[in-house]
């Protein structure tokens, strides 16, 4: 689990096969899965534990190729196409692979073997937690559509329920909808879904896929729902500064801010600003996450989380450059550099800023 349960924010990271059985899944809140599950273990999580790891799995499959695409901490792709003639079969690659993390890591996993990877990640989901699935071309209509459509890698939990409203209950309907149909609704990712719901993907694996990050965010939930613009604001301005201080230290600059926000009632809204320059700077994300949630939503309104996302990014290094207000922004920009030394000497908590310590919701 992860998250602190006594203020509303800890989660199931996942779950032993033994606790799905009692309706414990993945994201679901802690308390909910005491309820379900009362006889439960439950184990805070360490990350580093996780990652060390997950370094190790790596380090084993690049014994077999250098084309290593991560998809998770627990998960990759390989393309081993060239490694047959020193390794041999495909499937004889896969089983020395998984009974080496067995012996050397005590851990079992399971793989799945196919001629793309959208069939081998599904492969790999047919038996766990040590199973070893091929899935080929010709399997594709008795293996493949007849599973429900939500078990299909791509179609997460809100996409599910629009296809069935489609008429759409296999991965199997899904592949024989009209083309036109799912672009209607759903745009090109429909068009992506009904190909792969053919089997067909051609996506090669890239090892350096995870090498440029797409957006860096924070979200936190509020220990109490609020809606007073003062405590929005110091909440916006904590996330901001946490944004920032990774934006700056991955050395990215970004250009679209987003705002995310729950409400009371679990209605989640996003809006996004695009600026005209990529930006570092602290104090630019949270004007423009504070204006925008000014402008798109309404102060009765009950907020229970809050999130800012900056994407549209660039290595800082890279056409970075200062707005016409030069002057003021060089200055937020050493005083931000002044400010990130003395946390990286001593922490985060080490310098903080007044206001977020002035009335701050419990």
């Amino acid at each position: 689990m992860a998250g602190d349960p006594h203020k509303r924010h800890g989660i199931i990271l996942t779950a032993s096969y033994e606790a799905r059985q009692f309706g414990v899944k993945t994201a679901i809140p802690v308390w909910q899965a005491k309820k379900l599950c009362p006889q439960g273990i439950f184990v805070p999580p360490d990350h580093s534990l996780y990652l060390s790891y997950s370094e190790k799995f790596l380090a084993i499959f690049r014994n077999y190729t250098p084309l290593v695409e991560p998809f998770s901490i627990d998960e990759a792709w390989l393309d081993v196409t060239g490694s047959q003639r020193l390794f041999g079969s495909v499937e004889g690659i896969g089983k020395i692979i998984q009974q080496r993390i067995r012996t050397e890591l005590d851990i079992t996993c399971s793989v799945g073997v196919a001629s793309n990877k959208f069939l081998a990640k599904m492969a790999s989901e047919r038996q766990k937690p040590q199973g070893f699935t091929t899935i080929s071309k010709a399997d594709i209509p008795t293996v493949l559509w007849p599973l429900p459509v939500g078990e299909m890698v791509g179609v997460g939990r809100k996409m599910a329920p629009a296809l069935k409203e489609m008429g759409v209950e296999t991965i199997g309907q899904l592949a024989a909808m009209p083309e036109r149909l799912l672009v209607s609704r759903f745009g090109v990712m429909g068009d992506i879904l009904r190909q792969l719901a053919n089997g067909d993907d051609d996506s090669p694996v890239d090892p350096h896929a995870l090498d440029t990050a797409k957006s860096i965010g924070h979200s936190t939930t509020l220990p109490r729902d609020i809606n007073d613009p003062a405590d929005v604001a110091r909440v916006l301005l904590d996330l901001s500064e946490r944004v920032g201080r990774r934006l700056r230290h991955g050395g990215y600059a970004g250009r679209t801010v987003t705002l995310t926000v729950k409400d009371q009632n679990f209605v989640s809204s996003t809006r996004s600003r695009t600026l005209t320059e990529p930006t570092i700077l602290t104090e630019t994300i949270y004007n423009t996450a504070l204006t925008t949630y000014q402008r798109h939503f309404e102060a009765w309104r009950k907020v229970r989380l809050l999130g800012i996302a900056i994407s549209n990014l660039q290595a800082r290094e890279a056409n970075y450059q200062l707005s016409f207000w030069q002057d003021e922004e060089e200055r937020l920009d050493r005083l931000t550099k002044a400010a990130d030394t003395i946390k990286d000497r001593f922490g985060d908590y080490a310098l903080r800023r007044a206001s977020l310590y002035e009335n701050k919701p419990e």
